[in-house]
């Protein structure tokens, strides 16, 4: 599998490699984790931008859709070679993608030094969402703190006497764990950092257990995600100490942990069971299509596809307008499946709900997620007032 995801990549860059400006064609460069341990990462991300492109017909705006992936492979330095010969090389109008902050933020420059715009399917850095904001980019996904804000808030209101807060130690880490306190507003049990690629999380696990908090708070991107539970679980932390997290016990995750994973509680801006019509349309197409639920990777990855051709409708495909377009997709004028309250803040960052999920067993025997509460309406970060770069 990992073989034929770097041939398409390649294949792609390829076909794409040299050619000249077409009037009547969008070049999207969509950049992602798309080998190694993050390659199921890439996958939902892939498999949901090319289920919008495909209902809208191969077309934005009049204008054929011509998408160049891009594997980052995780690597910060990669990303940024790649980001470099999708601008420069293929001449994209538009870069997308992009799961990890420390990836992301190691192509910023490029994209914004083309006046061009990138468009963050996930990644929403706390840097990019004050101080640092850049007027080419959007996130589409999240700011980095939201979820784990979100939780922290749940976890006060419920009295929760002490919380343990575990998180790597990149970017989105630190940012998941700066949400949390802020939104709990009590000194944490601990707060420890592991290393991004980290497999084996016994010794933290020791230490989590000889603290016996009230609560844990994990923040474990995928692969991690898949260890850190199921060694919680062959720790025997089962049903000990309540484990909640964000971004973590997922569809890209949940068959590989298994069934340790019932009962877990997590905070997210999408839930596969909301209401709305547009979500409703999108698990259905997605289901249908690829015989797998939809992560909210997935689910921010077909909204960064209608974001984008929304702009470019607006703007009548004139994709040369840098200063018509960034003002097309601020206005955010599409249907989400995060549905009517998803919008743009100032500083490019969502503005939307968060909730409350847990996973459960459903009746088909598979494990997957419903909605217990909404935990934050129309979150808006905490950043933005320091943003003065966008006007």
């Amino acid at each position: 599998m990992r073989q034929k995801w770097i041939a398409l990549c390649f294949a792609s860059a390829l076909a794409a490699f040299g050619s000249t400006a077409n009037a009547n064609e969008i070049k999207i460069g969509y950049v992602n984790t798309f080998s190694g341990s993050g390659a199921i990462l890439g996958k939902h991300y892939r498999d949901a931008f090319e289920l919008a492109v495909n209902e809208l017909g191969g077309k934005m705006g009049g204008l054929d859709v011509k998408i160049i992936y891009g594997d980052d492979q995780l690597k910060p330095d990669v990303a940024k070679t790649v980001v470099e010969r999708l601008v420069e090389h293929d001449k994209v109008d538009i870069v997308a993608g992009f799961n990890f902050s420390n990836v992301l933020l190691a192509s910023l420059g490029t994209v914004a030094g083309a006046d061009k715009l990138l468009i963050s399917s996930n990644a929403g850095p706390s840097n990019l969402a004050g101080e640092q904001c850049n007027p080419n980019f959007f996130s589409v996904g999240q700011q980095n703190d939201g979820a784990s804000e979100a939780l922290g808030r749940y976890l006060k209101e419920q009295n929760v006497a002490s919380v343990y807060a575990i998180a790597p130690n990149y970017q989105a880490g630190r940012d998941m764990i700066a949400g949390l306190k802020r939104g709990f507003g009590k000194e944490l049990a601990d707060e420890v950092y592991t290393q991004l690629s980290q497999t084996d999380f016994q010794a933290e696990l020791s230490q989590i257990q000889a603290a016996n908090p009230a609560a844990v708070f994990a923040f474990m991107p995928g692969g991690n995600g898949i260890n850190f539970v199921k060694q919680w679980a062959q720790a025997g932390l089962i049903g000990k100490i309540p484990l909640y997290s964000v971004y973590s016990v997922d569809h890209t995750t949940l068959s590989a942990i298994g069934p340790s994973a019932e009962g877990t509680l997590g905070v997210s801006q999408y839930v596969e069971d909301l209401p709305f019509e547009a979500n409703q349309q999108f698990v259905k197409k997605f289901v249908d299509r690829y015989n797998y639920y939809p992560s909210e990777y997935a689910a921010s990855a077909y909204d960064t596809a209608m974001l984008i051709n929304s702009a470019v409708v607006a703007t009548n495909g004139k994709l040369d307008d840098t200063n018509a377009l960034r003002a097309a997709v601020q206005e955010a004028d599409f249907k989400s499946v995060r549905g009517p309250d998803f919008k743009l803040g100032h500083n490019h960052m969502p503005i939307q709900n968060y909730y409350l999920r847990e996973t459960v067993k459903r009746k088909d025997g598979k494990l997957g997620f419903v909605t217990r509460e909404t935990v934050a309406k129309d979150y808006k970060d905490h950043y933005g007032a320091q943003c003065t770069n966008i006007k």
